[in-house]
């Protein structure tokens, strides 16, 4: 079961989720990726240091983030990926795709500047 917890830093949301992202939990994450594109927030960043294990459909989900926060012309950032989960990107050749970053501060940094 995934944990999905929105708080701000600054002017960027940012989705700490925890747990494991797989088929069964993966629409929690989901919920959360939409509630904020809605928002149309300048900035989101999924913080995934807490997330033990993800599958091909927690991938799917962070793609249709994606998707979702370019039409709101919202900058998404990913960080705090263990090993596993990067390794899923990285097998999926998405590891391009996505903006990812070390840390919290290295990511609000980033994904902030114009």
């Amino acid at each position: 079961m995934i944990r999905v917890l929105a708080r701000k830093n600054g002017d960027v949301s940012v989705l700490d989720c925890g747990g494991e992202v797989d088929l069964h939990s993966s629409t929690r994450l989901r919920e959360a990726l939409v509630r904020e594109t809605n928002d149309h927030v300048p900035a989101l960043l999924v913080n995934l240091t807490d997330v033990s294990y993800i599958d091909s459909s927690g991938i799917a989900t962070l793609l249709e983030g994606l998707q979702l926060s370019k039409k709101a012309q919202t900058r998404l950032g990913l960080y705090g990926l263990r090993k596993n989960a990067l390794d899923v990107l990285k097998l999926a050749r998405l590891e391009t795709v996505f903006a990812i970053f070390e840390t919290e501060q290295e990511a609000v940094e980033k994904v902030t500047e114009p």
